[in-house]
């Protein structure tokens, strides 16, 4: 598949600290408990930690347990599909669609409308907060 961001693999880890190519570019997960956005409750945007592409508005976050920050919608095209049975069970890996970083898994277990249940990796984002006006 193409991406609108490509680099080379030097230059995603010239590009990214070991532990986020590890995620990002090897499809490596962090241990449960242990990311930096799991407990985070705040307006803003996750973006992926490797090109900034939106992924998730934080108003979609939920606390699933499992580990991980979990939400139940993606942005509108920010995301990409794809069969994954590297536990010898069938999953649903999830791609950045512009770049093509692995970010973790969706489940359609969620506990809200939608059902779903994007199950991803706090080390594949960065979160940019929502600019509050100041008077």
């Amino acid at each position: 598949m193409n991406y609108a961001v490509e680099h080379s693999e030097e230059e995603w880890r010239a590009r990214l600290a070991p532990e986020r190519y590890a995620v990002l570019r090897q499809a490596a997960t962090e241990v449960p408990f242990s990311g930096s956005l799991l407990a985070l409750d705040q307006d803003g945007t996750y973006r992926c930690g490797g090109c900034g592409q939106a992924l998730f508005d934080a108003a979609t976050k939920f606390d699933a347990g499992c580990g991980w920050p979990s939400f139940d919608a993606c942005a509108p095209g920010a995301i990409v599909e794809r069969p994954d049975t590297s536990l010898r069970r069938a999953r649903t890996e999830i791609l950045c669609a512009s770049c093509g970083g692995h970010l973790g898994h969706v489940f359609d277990d969620g506990p809200t409308a939608t059902g779903l249940r994007y199950c991803v990796n706090s080390l594949a984002m960065d979160f940019e907060p929502t600019e509050t006006a100041t008077d």
